[in-house]
């Protein structure tokens, strides 16, 4: 077996490093953006998968409503009560040998808090008018008839 020669060998070390690098620093597609505040769809989507789990009570539609409400729990701009209610979801969709409602209710109940508590906060709109001074104007105290 005849050797390589030790230039192709070294690039192609740097080469498989790079790549390396490269596939370690990618982002995963299910972990958020911390920094942004999820849009209104993402709560929706889990909405309706949780929904479906507790209806169709299959692994398939229960995995999934989990695995879209998990990655949102580290989510920093999320409020507590969001939190909340995706942690509930984690915990109770699960698919069980005999659907039922007291199995149903209250994954049904955590579906609806998710879009109740993860909607995004409105920041108070600004005034653009400056304050008028309040009283009768003039800027002089006048207790009476004087003149």
């Amino acid at each position: 077996m005849a050797a390589l020669p030790a230039l192709p060998l070294q690039l192609l070390a740097r080469l498989g490093i790079g790549l390396a690098c490269l596939v370690t620093t990618a982002p995963v597609g299910a972990r958020p953006d911390l920094d942004t505040y999820p849009p209104a769809g993402t709560f929706r989507q889990i909405q309706l998968s949780t929904l479906a789990c507790g209806r169709e009570n299959t692994a398939e539609a229960c995995d999934q409503a989990r695995l879209q409400a998990d990655p949102l729990l580290d989510h920093r701009r999320l409020s507590g009560s969001c939190k909340d209610a995706l942690w509930q979801i984690r915990q109770l969709a699960v698919a069980a040998p005999a659907n039922s409602l007291e199995r149903r209710d209250p994954i049904d109940k955590a579906a609806r808090e998710v879009t109740v508590f993860c909607r995004q906060p409105v920041a108070p709109a600004k005034d653009t008018k400056p304050a008028a001074p309040a009283g009768g104007g003039g800027g002089s105290f006048s207790f009476g008839g004087g003149k």
